[in-house]
């Protein structure tokens, strides 16, 4: 092990420490501060390790039913989509790829916003949100197949124009929606916010998450042979070709739980996996655990920011993009670095 190792190592287990510290830090932050001792023993009676309660009933459904569920969802959506975002940039090489390339915010947005015209509740909302962002990348793939030419490039410009089809479907559901109910509604969610968590929201997007998130984790050195090219990953016996298609799809499948789940929450997987890329490099071993740490560090942040600077909380789109805004522009001009394969 060199000592190049041993520093990233090093710094990925300083962010699970600092992950870990936001997260207890997150119940403090809050018109109504949970107390470290409380926190710790209302934790502790639902794992069956403290049995006489010291703290209030409406503390214990504040910590279980509201606050736990939220902190949990920020640092889990924020991962997921840090993580796509960083397989995307590996796979198309390409430092201004994001998880919503293929169309699946897109998707997830008319989706929920036709569920909601429709009046349905929350859970059918993420439903539908869900299902309408795998189906547009669905899409994307059938279209892709019988483009012309270079079949990744066939596949983003597929991405692009599939986009825009949906987009413009949830434009007109805003224009038909009614504007005294529905349509703030839909904006709302369309501007990304995670208020709404609840644990049937977990129950949604696990299974799909693991399914997606797993095998990026551990075939994330074969990310690392894709920058050599397509020769040197045959020589090497790996397929160029169907490892791309594999981290597409379970990229695409980690976007579209989270998306469902939070609404349109744009820049972190633009931003975080270059702010990680500075931190532990480009190799792909470190860089993805170090995204998805740095995702639900920064996304957790973002949202006790949200919810803390307005009694209505502000969507977290928005924060999000008073970050993403400024780097991208730093990041085309020129002034940052260079990507590096």
């Amino acid at each position: 092990m060199t000592k190049t190792d041993i520093k990233h190592r090093r710094c990925i287990a300083l962010m699970v420490v600092l992950l870990i510290f936001g997260v207890l830090l997150s119940f403090r932050i809050g018109r109504y501060p949970v107390p470290l001792q409380e926190l710790l023993g209302i934790l502790g009676s639902k794992l069956g390790l403290v049995g006489e309660a010291f703290w209030t009933k409406q503390m214990e459904s504040a910590v279980w039913n509201v606050r736990l569920p939220r902190i949990l969802l920020s640092v889990l959506v924020g991962a997921c989509l840090s993580a796509a975002g960083a397989a995307y940039q590996g796979v198309f090489q390409n430092p201004m790829a994001s998880p919503d390339i293929l169309g699946a915010s897109a998707g997830a947005g008319f989706g929920a916003a036709l569920a909601i015209l429709i009046g349905l509740s929350s859970l059918y909302i993420t439903l539908f949100a869900f299902a309408a962002s795998l189906c547009t990348v669905a899409l994307v793939f059938t279209v892709s197949r019988h483009a012309k030419g270079d079949r990744v490039l066939g596949l983003v410009l597929a991405g692009i124009m599939i986009s825009s089809l949906f987009q413009s479907g949830t434009s007109f559901i805003k224009l038909v929606a009614d504007p005294g109910n529905k349509l703030p509604q839909i904006t709302y969610w369309l501007m990304g916010s995670l208020s709404g968590a609840s644990w049937s929201d977990f129950g949604i997007i696990m299974l799909p998450v693991t399914a997606g998130i797993l095998p990026l984790i551990l075939f994330r050195w074969r990310l690392n042979v894709l920058t050599l090219g397509d020769d040197e990953a045959k020589a090497l016996g790996i397929n160029a070709h169907r490892l791309r298609i594999g981290i597409v799809v379970c990229s695409t499948l980690v976007t579209a739980s989270a998306v469902s789940v939070s609404g349109m929450i744009g820049w972190v997987g633009l931003v975080i996996p270059h702010m990680m890329r500075r931190i532990v490099g480009s190799d792909y071993r470190y860089l993805m655990p170090a995204s998805m740490l740095g995702g639900g560090i920064f996304l957790m942040a973002v949202d006790n920011i949200s919810r803390n600077v307005s009694s209505s909380g502000i969507p977290i789109g928005i924060l999000t993009a008073f970050v993403g805004a400024p780097f991208f522009l730093w990041l085309i001009t020129g002034k940052g670095d260079h990507y590096e394969h």
